[in-house]
């Protein structure tokens, strides 16, 4: 009743504000113990969930240790291997660093703008890969800016494989968070969950770039859940690629035989034919078989 607007007085105010400035430190000494009773239920789920949580922890840091160990002793046989053969790759501190930002007014829907273009090193073509997969390629290069299709554009077609399979078939964005896969053939062999990678057989792209993972539709037909959502695409990096040309033809000279008599100043010899001879019919001079055959 004294708390209406119309009825509050200044002085009722004033001791309502000094009581509540009194009676504050002991309500609040009085609802520790309340508190740390309340407390203790919480507390005791929490301790639980954390060990938990540290066992999870320490048997996936001994699955790292076991892959970490697995990934030096396959670096170390591949760089045996390219000793050997002689192979030139690209080296992984080669990759160009770069932020994204959004690009609506572009010509593509599904699109990236980076911050390097080629005065960095970037040019079109270039692969364009994150923490997780590969996100799309580079299509327009300015010299400080650069725009990258992504792999769920319409307009993106790029060639893939089943890593497990070697299954071929091309990856087709259509605007959706999850491209499809057509010119599968028809008994491809993939499975749900296999993981797709680029195949490099059109050229533009290098082989083994991870993709995503295969996910069946209810149609029967394949589509792909990209690796590179796994997180927001702000941080990307270029992949400097040099692609494989096409071989000069080599032009071989024709030189033919009345062009080389020309040349020495005489005529052409010709060869005359050598005729059979049977053993009922004699041989005939050269004169008289000439004489025979002019009309």
């Amino acid at each position: 009743m004294f708390d209406r607007p119309s009825s509050r007085s200044e002085a009722f105010a004033s001791f309502r504000a000094g009581f509540t400035d009194i009676a504050s430190p002991l309500l609040e000494l009085a609802a520790q113990p309340i508190r740390a009773v309340k407390g203790i239920g919480p507390y005791f789920r929490a301790q639980g969930d954390l060990a938990r949580e540290n066992a999870e922890l320490r048997q996936q840091l001994i699955e790292a240790r076991y892959w970490e160990d697995l990934a030096y002793r396959q670096r170390d046989r591949i760089e045996v291997y390219e000793a050997a053969l002689n192979v030139q790759t690209a080296a992984t501190e080669d990759r160009i660093g770069a932020w994204t930002v959004a690009d609506p007014q572009g010509p593509f829907v599904q699109a990236r703008l980076i911050g390097r273009g080629s005065d960095s090193g970037v040019a079109d073509g270039y692969p364009v890969i994150n923490l997780y997969g590969l996100v799309g390629r580079v299509y327009e290069t300015g010299r400080r800016s650069a725009r990258v299709l992504l792999l769920t554009d319409l307009n993106s077609r790029v060639p893939v494989m089943v890593d497990r399979s070697n299954a071929r078939a091309i990856l087709i964005g259509d605007n959706s968070e999850y491209p499809r896969l057509e010119y599968l053939g028809r008994n491809p062999d993939i499975e749900e969950g296999d993981r797709i990678v680029s195949s490099g057989d059109d050229g533009v792209l290098p082989r083994g770039l991870p993709i995503g993972r295969a996910v069946p539709t209810r149609e029967g037909g394949w589509r792909i859940e990209l690796y590179s959502d796994q997180a927001p695409i702000d941080f990307v990096w270029v992949w400097p690629y040099v692609r494989a040309e096409q071989p000069e033809a080599e032009e071989e000279p024709v030189v033919e035989a009345v062009e080389d008599a020309a040349i020495e100043g005489g005529a052409p010899t010709v060869e005359a034919p050598d005729v059979p001879v049977t053993a009922d019919e004699p041989a005939q001079e050269p004169a008289e078989a000439a004489a025979e055959d002019a009309p």
